[in-house]
């Protein structure tokens, strides 16, 4: 995308896509500032592969779900900087970016750890200072750089993203509006398939049998026929290309980033613990479903709740933790999830909507489950009953097994390079020294 002249025009409505770039590492540059201009990756669960890079490390040709150790040697050489996964650290700084979009919208969708869409409605000025102030807002506040996509749909949001990205011309934010209809079809015609939301592997190979190469082919291709021969899901993509919304957040998974998402709105608002629960429930057995589906375990889950736009003051929850070893257990899932969410539920707040997203995939069976501590079904009151003793002493006295030890066994989960929580851990609060 090159950077176009902006053309006038009347109200709009459009939605906006929010996107972090290089998010994890950039929540780890917020707390470390030395790491800003320096090659960064983050590594998966035990420090085993690189889930994430910095545009540094990008540039070094560091790829997505190399192992650490082959690399570690050659990237002392070269000055690349690794982190162990730090979910609770990623989180909480996604909580609060959710937190400042709701101020600029009372339609807020948030679509996985780094991303949510917003609706937007003013002229295409309007609009384009809207983004760049959410931006540089993100930015001032807590140091993150984010991009914004502008489009009458979220399939074109999402490329007007990608645009936004790699076009340092524009300043961090594109919209569809400011191309003429030749220009937006040339940038169709140059985006690979694969490359399309919710555009898998699989699919991909697919479409291309079919001689569908590129987003243009697509939204020119009959939706009755795609339908019948791909899916809703399909039809649905090549409708938003030509600008018709269709398309929600939880009709569609994340399967190009790495994550799969399960979320909804419910038909009656929930206001209790026990309704979330069941909620939740739901969910986890649904995404690990499509986990499964695809042949993977994850490493984290993200989980989030919201009011009702329409209802002001929003109330958002959203956080994220790491879980050892990777796991498609709906069960654990759900646990997870539930302490995420349920300890920040606001009683008498009418919660319309949630979801939970798995990230840090890999391969089902690439690490192996430690039977040996799996959970025994007939102990489910043990848990309890140690949350209480050690709460009593105020500190962890016993456990089971290894659990109570000052010292972790050496199966438990590696962060060896983790930076520290300073936004969620009294302890490990950033701290500074005057010169």
């Amino acid at each position: 995308m090159s950077a176009p002249a902006a053309r006038p025009h009347p109200p709009l409505t459009r939605y906006a896509l929010v996107d972090v770039d290089s998010c994890f590492a950039a929540c780890e540059r917020v707390l470390h500032p030395g790491l800003v201009g320096r090659p960064v990756v983050v590594l998966s669960n035990n420090d085993g592969c690189v889930i994430a890079r910095s545009q540094e490390a990008k540039a070094l040709g560091v790829a997505m779900g190399t192992p650490w150790f082959r690399i570690a040697t050659w990237a002392d050489r070269h000055g690349v900087v690794a982190r162990s996964s730090n979910y609770e650290l990623y989180g909480s700084l996604s909580r609060r970016i959710m937190e400042i979009l709701g101020e600029y919208t009372a339609f807020l969708q948030v679509y996985s750890i780094d991303e949510a869409f917003l609706l937007l409605r003013g002229t295409l000025p309007e609009l384009l200072g809207t983004a760049r102030r959410i931006r540089a807002r993100i930015l001032h506040d807590l140091g993150m750089p984010v991009s914004v996509g502008i489009a009458p749909t979220r399939t074109l949001a999402k490329l007007a993203t990608h645009g936004a990205k790699h076009t340092p011309a524009l300043g961090g934010v594109a919209s569809t509006d400011c191309y003429s209809p030749e220009q937006l079809r040339a940038i169709l015609a140059t985006t690979p398939i694969g490359d399309l939301w919710g555009v898998g592997r699989r699919l991909e190979k697919r479409l291309r049998a079919r001689h569908l190469q590129t987003a243009l082919d697509l939204s020119l291709a009959d939706p009755h026929r795609l339908r019948s021969r791909f899916g809703l899901g399909v039809a649905r993509t090549a409708l938003e290309l030509r600008g018709v919304p269709c398309v929600e957040i939880g009709s569609r998974d994340a399967a190009r980033t790495g994550q799969v998402m399960f979320s909804r709105s419910f038909s009656t608002p929930v206001t209790t613990s026990s309704e979330m629960h069941q909620v939740l429930s739901v969910y986890a057995q649904n995404v690990t479903r499509r986990l499964r589906a695809q042949g993977s375990e994850a490493g984290s889950v993200w989980a989030f709740a919201a009011t009702s736009w329409y209802v002001q003051p929003v109330h958002q929850i959203a956080d994220a933790v790491a879980v050892q070893p990777r796991t498609d257990d709906p069960v654990t899932v759900l646990r997870a999830a539930l302490g995420l969410i349920l300890p920040r539920m606001i009683p008498e707040k009418r919660y319309v909507r949630a979801g939970i997203s798995l990230g840090d995939l890999a391969p089902a069976g690439r690490q192996p489950v430690l039977e040996p501590f799996a959970v025994d079904p007939r102990g489910s009151q043990v848990g309890a009953l140690i949350d209480e003793v050690n709460a009593v002493a105020g500190k962890p006295v016993i456990g089971l097994g290894y659990a109570a030890l000052p010292s972790p066994p050496d199966w438990q989960m590696r962060r060896e390079m983790r930076s520290n929580r300073g936004t969620t851990h009294w302890d490990e609060l950033t701290t500074v020294r005057a010169g």
